[in-house]
């Protein structure tokens, strides 16, 4: 499944959120895997984050996160750039519900075209 979050820094907070986020801790990128995530991403436009998360069971990802260790510790340092989640109830625990199903993709039609 692929889930859309949006969440908002905190004012001023741009530069540092990218910075610390150039390289995530290793026993955070662990716990995502034991978690059941095998990607996420995250764009950025100005104060605005948008996370796009791939995975089997969301709901199921987050509840094993909240109780991770390392997970905790990186929520705890996050939280000093991340004003909070849109639409998720100011948790991305509520993100199953954004649920993202494609509809349509340019490049898989133009190849389907070319095929005949």
């Amino acid at each position: 499944m692929r889930v859309a979050l949006h969440s908002v820094l905190k004012e001023g907070q741009e530069p540092g959120y990218e910075q610390v986020h150039a390289t995530v801790p290793e026993d955070l990128l662990a716990a995502l895997r034991r978690a059941g995530i095998t990607d996420w991403r995250i764009w950025r436009s100005g104060r605005h984050l948008f996370h796009l998360v791939d995975c089997e069971d969301f709901a199921a990802a987050m509840a094993a996160l909240d109780e991770d260790p390392a997970n905790q510790r990186w929520q705890e340092f996050i939280g000093a750039y991340v004003d909070h989640f849109e639409d998720t109830g100011g948790s991305p625990a509520e993100g199953e519900r954004m649920s993202l199903g494609e509809v349509w993709e340019l490049r898989a039609q133009a190849e389907a075209a070319e095929r005949g």
